[in-house]
């Protein structure tokens, strides 16, 4: 039995991605498709724009979207995510969650959902990124002296929340890696008089500009050396397929919070 996704954010970018991989892969079916309900696409069919009918209409209505779905998909907005979330706990539904910018606050009430359904969340679903934080991890514990650490990552001009969610994460990953807490030593913005650099500390510089998916550098520089580890984004079919991934190891969870390692065993 094929299974059975909902996506929200139908008509975006990542939305129509995801419903196309869903689409093209014979063990998944598309059952649902949420947009907001001011969206001028609402009632027409989910695989319009690529010429193909599904008789899975555009709702606003978060119940009936989920209605016959296992999985539903969110690469949106927190609030929309929270939102859907308390729908699909009710019904039961898993979710795979790539949404970013999260309050603290929010990811608390986002995984207060977990006692109830299985997710899975991560800032970036990319199966190459995940490998690239596990090789982070190893660097940083090698490079934990010595070196300084800045991050640097790109996204297109339309991405609103920023440090991205990948990059973050990569910091977290780094600095629990060299046993700090990133919070203690990270640096997200620097103007004017700075003075020398904060040993220990790990920096991070955001661009913003045209159709850029997602590109992310780590720096480790030191004395004669520098060592960049980076991975880029030309497509955001790799969220896709690792969402998929995500949804085959959520079959085998009744409930519980997970991220990218645990679907793909590097923990």
């Amino acid at each position: 039995m094929p299974m059975k996704f909902a996506v929200a954010g139908a008509t975006g970018k990542m939305g129509k991605m995801l419903i196309e991989t869903i689409l093209n892969d014979p063990n998944a079916e598309l059952t649902g498709a949420l947009e907001h309900a001011s969206c001028p696409q609402l009632g027409s069919d989910a695989g319009a724009f690529l010429g193909r009918e599904t008789k899975v209409q555009i709702t606003s209505d978060v119940a009936k979207g989920l209605a016959g779905a296992e999985f539903l998909i969110d690469f949106t907005r927190p609030e929309g995510t929270l939102l859907h979330a308390d729908v699909a706990q009710k019904a039961g539904v898993k979710m795979i969650i790539g949404t970013t910018g999260f309050t603290p606050e929010q990811l608390n009430q986002l995984q207060g959902a977990a006692k109830t359904i299985a997710i899975a969340f991560a800032p970036n679903m990319s199966v190459g990124v995940n490998a690239t934080l596990k090789i982070l991890q190893v660097a940083a514990q090698l490079l934990n002296q010595g070196y300084d650490i800045e991050i640097i990552e790109a996204h297109h001009r339309h991405k609103v929340d920023a440090p991205s969610g990948t990059a973050l994460k990569m910091g977290e990953v780094i600095a629990s890696a060299q046993n700090k807490v990133l919070a203690d030593v990270a640096v997200y913005a620097r103007e004017g008089h700075t003075g020398a650099r904060k040993p220990g500390s790990i920096g991070f510089a955001t661009i913003r500009g045209g159709d850029i998916v997602g590109d992310h550098t780590v720096i480790f520089a030191g004395e004669g050396e520098r060592i960049e580890i980076s991975h880029k984004s030309s497509s955001r079919q790799s969220y896709a397929q690792g969402a998929l991934r995500a949804a085959t190891f959520l079959q085998h969870q009744a409930k519980g919070w997970f991220d990218m390692q645990d679907v793909l065993g590097l923990k």
